[in-house]
């Protein structure tokens, strides 16, 4: 019987491996558990071990080609006396099961296949939920891993069952309780962040930026737009440098396309503008930002404000951002991590603007006007070089702000 062994799923987010070097030669006998190759990731390099005992067939690829996982790594030649089961799990893909195709009938071609389950553990977890038995799903996934929406497919598309998972404890009640409906806006807000934090694997990074001649930039545009009516707050400046870092840094004006296997670049630039409202947080968007002055960046976010606030805005909006800053203005405090506005990969915070005292030329210190800048990012799509790479070309533009005038009018 010859038993095809496939690139097991390494690791969270692992797709492909290289095959670095193998440990086997085409008719070796190994035992199980042995090591057969080595596979390099974008992680880490691994030795992947033996399911089965018997004897290697076929290489299936050479040293230094892709093996995508799911695909026969390579055959074994099992003993014929050996039973048909399903191997055990190999130790290096704890997240892949295998099961057992049924045996040949007489007179077929006596081979049996073993098809490797390839799905991460939340799409598991959601088949245990809808009580959907993961080995009969087809994956249409890359690789033929098995996605989501493979599992509701296959569970008739039914959401899970709201016992699946335990409520928590009713809060014991107290003098003077005020009871809130939890629902609409509120409730679509905390569903939309608890999707992104479980499913975009954050990580966040801290600057801090010298707005000193921002601030004397700004005052002086300010004098003389102030006979046309126009007041610039900080943000279209802050909008201006993000989008200008943006076009240098695509990767995180993103979005990933889980079920193509694809990170896909935005073509545009449009900024969403976290806004604070007595329904809750609300995300008004900036369309074609990197393309508007700083008098049209100021007017659009005018416009946007009031009606958010309002309850005015349209659908049209309030959604398509493809990145999005978060403020709170003079309380932004010094620092946070948002959440990111999913399925983005990145939010920028911007943090207040306050005096403080700093090491100047000749070890003097100075006063200087400073501010904090925070990103989130999705490390699944964003590694933390680049994310600090936008956060210094963000940082560069502010402090030197004479450039970002260019585009004033």
């Amino acid at each position: 019987m010859i038993y095809e062994f496939k690139l097991p799923d390494i690791g969270e987010g692992v797709v492909e491996g290289e095959v670095v070097r193998w440990l086997v030669k085409e008719g070796d006998t190994v035992r199980e558990d042995q090591p057969l190759v080595e596979v390099m990731t974008d992680k880490a390099t691994v030795e992947i071990p033996a399911p089965r005992a018997g004897r290697v067939g076929k290489r299936m690829f050479l040293e230094g080609q892709i093996c995508p996982v799911g695909k026969v790594l390579l055959t074994i030649e099992l003993d014929a006396a050996a039973p048909a089961s399903a191997p055990k799990a190999a130790p290096a893909a704890p997240v892949a099961a295998a099961t057992a195709m049924p045996a040949p009938s007489a007179g077929e071609v006596p081979t049996v296949v073993h098809t490797m389950v390839l799905a991460t553990p939340a799409t598991r977890k959601l088949a245990r939920e809808l009580r959907v038995d993961i080995r009969l799903v087809a994956g249409t996934g890359r690789g033929g891993r098995i996605t989501s929406d493979d599992v509701r497919k296959q569970g008739g598309g039914a959401a899970p069952a709201p016992a699946a998972r335990p409520a928590a404890p009713a809060p014991a009640a107290m003098a003077g309780d005020v009871r809130v409906p939890f629902r609409g806006v509120r409730k679509k807000i905390a569903e939309h962040l608890v999707h992104s934090k479980q499913t975009a694997a954050h990580f966040s990074y801290w600057e801090e930026v010298d707005c000193t001649d921002l601030v004397q930039v700004r005052a002086k545009a300010n004098e003389k737009l102030a006979a046309r009516g126009v007041k610039l707050s900080f943000l279209p400046f802050i909008i201006k440098a993000t989008t200008a870092a943006l076009a240098k840094f695509p990767q995180l004006n993103s979005t990933l396309d889980e079920k193509a296997g694809e990170i896909v670049q935005r073509g545009a630039q449009h900024i969403g503008l976290a806004t604070a409202t007595d329904n809750g947080l609300i995300v008004p968007v900036v369309r074609d930002a990197g393309n508007k002055t700083l008098v049209q960046l100021a007017g659009e976010i005018e416009r946007l404000a009031e009606l958010t606030r309002t309850g005015k805005a349209s659908r049209d909006e309030l959604t398509g951002s493809t990145f999005t800053i978060t403020s709170l203005g003079t309380l932004g405090g010094l620092g946070a991590t948002p959440i990111i506005n999913f399925p983005e990969v990145a939010i920028l915070g911007v943090h207040k603007i306050a005096r403080r005292p700093m090491v100047g030329a000749g070890d003097k210190i100075v006063a200087r006007d400073m501010m904090n800048l925070s990103i989130s990012v999705d490390h699944r799509v964003v590694d933390g070089y680049d994310a600090a790479r936008l956060v210094a070309d963000i940082k560069a533009s502010l402090e030197n702000p004479g450039l970002l005038m260019v585009d004033l009018f």
